[in-house]
């Protein structure tokens, strides 16, 4: 898959997409479109490294959301190929590159070995403060692990808590508070999968208590069904 301009309701602020993987995600989220239509027969079977895939001129001035149909950071993702996916990032250093995982240990374990340069805007999923379906790690797992990267990185930093779904108020505000991110990103089920949404109230009270602690909050579109 080459290098593609970014299209769709993901993040509006990327220009590009680029995956170098290529298999099943271990995570299961079932609420993710890289199981259904177009993605889904790309994305089967056991996880691999796509040697072409490293070849691709990035080029300069873009900002890429890398492995946006996978998880770079996932468990299924061998150490190497993670090392040659950060080091092909590399090889073009004036972009900006969006990594988002929902493993954020092992992003720790990459800056920690000093494998990822300042241009990049990393970022995890959490949906809520109870449990999510699927086999990902838990939300609080991610959040503790996620703030201890963003101590790590002087890049921007971010939290999408898409789709979002039914929370405890003050315990979901404090957790996403304490992680710092420079912005979070809001969105809803648009895949209409019946998971247990928040009413407008909280919601609003959620967006309310974000921005008093002096975080951007970016919504998408796909939240408008929810504040009706």
């Amino acid at each position: 898959m080459p290098l593609n301009k970014s299209v769709g309701n993901m993040y509006p602020w990327a220009t590009h997409t680029h995956t170098h993987l290529r298999g099943a995600c271990m995570h299961e989220c079932p609420y993710c479109y890289v199981q259904r239509g177009w993605a889904a027969r790309h994305y089967q079977g056991p996880p691999r490294l796509e040697e072409k895939e490293l070849r691709v001129n990035y080029g300069s001035g873009k900002t890429i959301f890398l492995e946006h149909c996978s998880d770079l950071f996932g468990p299924m993702i061998y150490d190497e190929w993670v090392t040659r996916i950060v080091a092909h990032t590399n090889l073009w250093p004036r972009n900006t590159y969006i990594i988002q995982t929902k493993n954020p240990e092992r992003m720790v374990w990459a800056l920690r070995q000093n494998k990822m340069l300042p241009t990049k805007i990393l970022g995890t999923t959490i949906e809520t403060n109870r449990e999510t379906p699927g086999h990902a790690p838990q939300a609080k797992y991610r959040a503790s692990w996620i703030s201890e990267a963003m101590k790590l990185c002087p890049a921007q930093r971010f939290v999408t808590v898409e789709p979002i779904m039914d929370f405890d108020l003050d315990e979901f505000a404090q957790m996403l508070i304490n992680i710092h991110p420079d912005f979070i990103n809001l969105g809803a089920d648009s895949k209409g999968c019946g998971l247990p949404e928040p009413g407008r109230a909280k919601l609003l009270t959620l967006i309310d208590k974000l921005r008093s602690a002096g975080i951007e909050v970016r919504q998408k579109d796909n939240l408008g069904r929810l504040l009706v």
